[in-house]
């Protein structure tokens, strides 16, 4: 069957190649040099994938360098939960902790506290969610998953803010403005 790598910002197609396998078509593409930087992979299973330097794959790796506290964000619904995980109900200017993370960077989606870039957690968003700001340093990372899209995760961290959805874009101001109103009546 023929395979096609898109990039995940235009659609345009990076590598094709009549081949079995996602896995044995990003193979090739990396043994070819083929430029995959905005590669969309989410959901690719690579799990047994060889020659692939999960350092050029992944840019989310460049926060192990990071020096102090780094700031990322976390995607919560309107009970302030994790969209797929309620475990833990967030708040602002509250510490968390999940000691038991999953370290596997094989991984995409597991045990910990999931935090993401802006543009995930944008992409991810749904009416009635909102998208807090989490501080964490390098040494609470608990797994960056191999290929990730810019979600990752974290055993600890300080949720210390919550960003403007009008701001970003993702509210029109009517909305935003009833919104406002219905909550200063309830």
């Amino acid at each position: 069957m023929k395979i096609e790598i898109k990039s995940r910002w235009s659609g345009s197609i990076l590598f094709s190649l009549e081949t079995d396998s996602i896995k044995l078509c990003l193979e090739a593409a990396v043994k070819a040099g083929a430029n995959l930087s905005g590669a969309y992979l989410s959901g690719a299973y690579l799990r047994s994938a060889t020659g692939i330097n999960k350092f050029s794959s992944t840019s989310l790796y460049m926060l192990l360098d990071q020096p102090g506290l780094i700031r990322a964000y976390k995607l919560v619904t309107d009970q302030n939960t994790g969209p797929h995980y309620p475990g833990i109900n967030y708040q602002i200017r509250q510490k968390y902790e999940v000691l038991d993370a999953n370290c596997d960077e094989q991984t995409v989606c597991a045990c910990g506290i999931s935090l993401g870039t802006l543009d995930w957690c944008m992409k991810e968003w749904r009416v009635g969610y909102k998208i807090l700001v989490a501080e964490f340093s390098a040494s609470d990372i608990a797994a960056i998953p191999i290929g990730s899209d810019g979600k990752f995760r974290v055993f600890r961290c300080e949720i210390v803010g919550e960003r403007d959805l009008k701001e970003l874009g993702l509210i029109e101001e009517k909305k935003a403005e009833a919104e406002e109103i219905q909550e200063a009546s309830a």
